[in-house]
């Protein structure tokens, strides 16, 4: 695994993309945002970072993977490091986030009935496109 050669107390923005498995540009983006703070600067002016924005970063490419949003990621991360932070903040956080899963996924059972009638309406597979009813049905001749 990658991470067993990289030194954990010297990482460039490289190595750190390359771990993460992210662009470099994405890295600088997070910093822009204040996601992701470098530890500090080499001499010569390049970042370095530490096993902690390693795990930073790892927890927000997960987080984004659950679907939170870059503010919704920087909430958590507040709330991780706030003395007033509580456990339920962070359930009530994820329950939000399950309500709108279930509201996309009533959407995409929609979609996906509307696109079954479609299929359906277009049996005939040797029709020329510009007489398909699917294309018909959403964009009318004339």
């Amino acid at each position: 695994m990658i991470l067993m050669e990289v030194n954990m107390a010297n990482l460039t923005i490289g190595k750190l993309a390359k771990a993460c498995d992210v662009n470099i540009d994405t890295i600088r983006y997070y910093e822009g945002l204040d996601l992701l703070v470098p530890e500090g600067r080499t001499a010569s002016g390049y970042r370095v970072y530490n096993s902690e924005s390693l795990n930073r970063l790892k927890f927000i490419r997960q987080m984004q993977r659950l679907d939170f949003t870059l503010d919704e990621i920087k909430e958590m991360l507040a709330l991780r490091v706030s003395d007033a932070g509580k456990c339920a903040d962070v359930r009530k956080q994820a329950e939000a986030k399950i309500t709108l899963v279930e509201e996309k996924e009533k959407e995409l059972k929609k979609i996906k009935k509307a696109l079954k009638e479609l299929v359906v309406a277009c049996e005939n597979k040797d029709v020329p496109a510009s007489e398909c009813p699917i294309l018909e049905i959403l964009y009318p001749k004339g």
